[in-house]
């Protein structure tokens, strides 16, 4: 059985309920009744600054003003963000998926450079992109271990990155874009350091540089920000994951607001606005991914 039908089979009577029952949960046109949105936030690379702005504040701040409704930004992180918006928590075991509990829905949509993932589109919905992604290796500046060569194409690359990682230790934090199961990383012999001390994931090159593990994972807009905060300290040593996509997420009962989302998507990026907030919070990412913004000029 597919994880997708799992989902839909075992879980289909609990969203229900917890649609059905809670006066939280709400589409486009409750949004609006109320007249505010609540943007699920995690401050993370330049999504959300934590001082007010940040790609994903700018964007839902926008569409705040598209839709008439005041806009509000709420706090989370990666291990309560899902929870936060279903009001049910994630338990992810033996690849399957299920909501557990009953907590308060805090908000009505995730925007946080939040990656599109098999096991959160079956409880999600999600946008069109909102910018590409990729996870990398990363090592300190000093390590032996050297850049991998170009090879003939990107699957050769990220089998050539695993290899270099050897007997090396990999610092991770589960439950994010950096969990080491979305890649295949698990019960393969790789020593693998999970990353507990908070779900703060601008943390992990200071705790790599501060020897928790020899290596560490990063996705590229945060590597892009590494690289310039911690210049000469740190080096890419190549891909691990295919090329990823961030998007905004929204409850499975939500279409009409994420369609509408969609609708100012498409619009600011015919304008001009997408590109130019892109190059304020992301300078140089346009070169990790020329096929992806040609395409949304």
């Amino acid at each position: 059985m597919s994880l997708k039908r799992f989902v839909r089979g075992s879980l289909s009577g609990a969203m229900v309920f917890l649609f059905a029952t809670s006066g939280w949960a709400a589409d486009l046109a409750e949004i609006k009744q109320r007249g505010e949105i609540r943007h699920l936030g995690i401050r993370y690379a330049n999504f959300v600054t934590g001082a007010g702005d940040g790609l994903d504040v700018e964007l839902m701040q926008g569409f705040a003003k598209r839709i008439g409704v005041s806009y509000k930004l709420v706090y989370s992180d990666f291990y309560s963000v899902i929870r936060d918006l279903l009001g049910k928590d994630v338990v992810r075991k033996n690849g399957e998926v299920t909501l557990a509990g009953d907590y308060p829905i805090e908000g009505d949509v995730i925007s946080s450079g939040f990656t599109v993932l098999p096991w959160r589109e079956a409880i999600l919905l999600y946008s069109e992109p909102t910018l590409p992604s990729q996870v990398l290796l990363v090592a300190p500046a000093e390590s032996d271990l050297q850049p991998i060569q170009d090879g003939a194409d990107l699957a050769a690359d990220i089998v050539n990155t695993r290899k270099a990682i050897g007997s090396k230790s990999v610092l991770v934090m589960e439950r994010t874009c950096l969990d080491p199961s979305n890649y295949g990383l698990v019960n393969v012999g790789i020593d693998l350091k999970a990353y507990n001390k908070s779900a703060n994931l601008n943390e992990m090159v200071p705790a790599m540089l501060n020897k928790e593990a020899e290596l560490t994972l990063l996705d590229v807009p945060d590597a892009i920000l590494d690289l310039r905060k911690w210049a000469g300290k740190i080096k890419i040593l190549g891909p691990i994951s295919e090329q990823q996509t961030l998007a905004t997420a929204f409850p499975k009962d939500a279409p009409a607001l994420r369609n509408e989302f969609n609708a100012y998507l498409s619009e600011i990026k015919a304008s001009g606005f997408y590109d130019r907030l892109v190059d304020k919070y992301y300078p140089g990412i346009r070169r990790f991914f020329p096929e992806y913004f040609a395409k949304t000029n």
